[in-house]
């Protein structure tokens, strides 16, 4: 029986890049997002076995259902790729509007909640019983960029989240990491390393690395024993500002 993953925001960027490699290393996959044409051309490019769920990582029984749907299709669930998430717009905290604040935490912290709760609790009592959950935590869960306060203040909560649940997970066989995702070659990512605003002010074009390297680093992640665990992992291009950053 192959293994079965859970990636949410599976329907672009990395999110379903990381799908397909899974699903090319032997995974059967179950992609989630909250658009049914993208799901469903994510799970057209599997390797092998997949299932596409509509589901708002926000809304806890829309969560609860992509996890019952995992496991009526496959029987259980070995590991969550907990990757959905959103940006807000780059302005001084003042110019924010607390609606857009409120959209943020509700997918990024919010919905990496529920989607590990759910995951964790069917981790816990399938048989056997255990599984992994890799959170996307991003490197603004290390160092900010300017005008990014609601987003690095859910990155900083991720880490929190993924400490937790790495001490709380040790006794059910959950094992528990993050992955910390410099700039990558997707739509988004190159569009945002185009321009990227640095803490002078200025701009500048920052390098990129390709999706390879990231679904490379995952799936070392996920393919570790149960008894050895990457708590954290950074991935960026060699070049990128963020040792310095500032």
């Amino acid at each position: 029986m192959n293994n079965v993953a859970v990636v949410t925001g599976g329907g672009r960027g990395i999110g379903k890049g990381v799908a397909i490699a899974l699903s090319e290393a032997g995974w059967s996959v179950v992609v989630a997002g909250r658009t049914q044409s993208s799901l469903n051309e994510t799970v057209r490019d599997l390797a092998g076995d997949g299932l596409a769920t509509v589901g708002d990582v926000s809304d806890e029984l829309q969560v609860d259902k992509i996890f019952e749907a995992a496991v009526e299709r496959f029987g259980r669930v070995d590991l969550l790729f907990n990757n959905a998430g959103i940006a807000a717009p780059a302005v001084p905290i003042d110019e924010l509007d607390v609606d857009a604040w409120r959209k943020l935490i509700d997918i990024n912290v919010t919905g990496a909640f529920l989607c590990a709760r759910a995951a964790f609790r069917q981790m816990r009592n399938q048989d056997p019983q255990g599984g992994r959950i890799i959170n996307n935590g991003s490197i603004s869960s290390q160092t900010p960029r300017l005008y990014s306060a609601p987003y690095t203040t859910s990155k900083h909560a991720v880490t929190g989240l993924t400490k937790s649940l790495a001490l709380d997970g040790r006794k059910f066989g959950i094992a528990c990491g993050q992955i910390d995702i410099g700039n990558v070659t997707t739509d988004m990512g190159s569009a945002a390393a185009a321009n990227a605003l640095q803490a002078n002010g200025t701009t500048i074009e920052e390098p990129l690395m390709a999706m390879k390297n990231v679904t490379d680093a995952v799936l070392y992640m996920a393919g570790l024993p149960p008894e050895a665990n990457a708590l954290s992992m950074t991935i960026m291009a060699t070049n990128m500002p963020l040792v310095g950053r500032g």
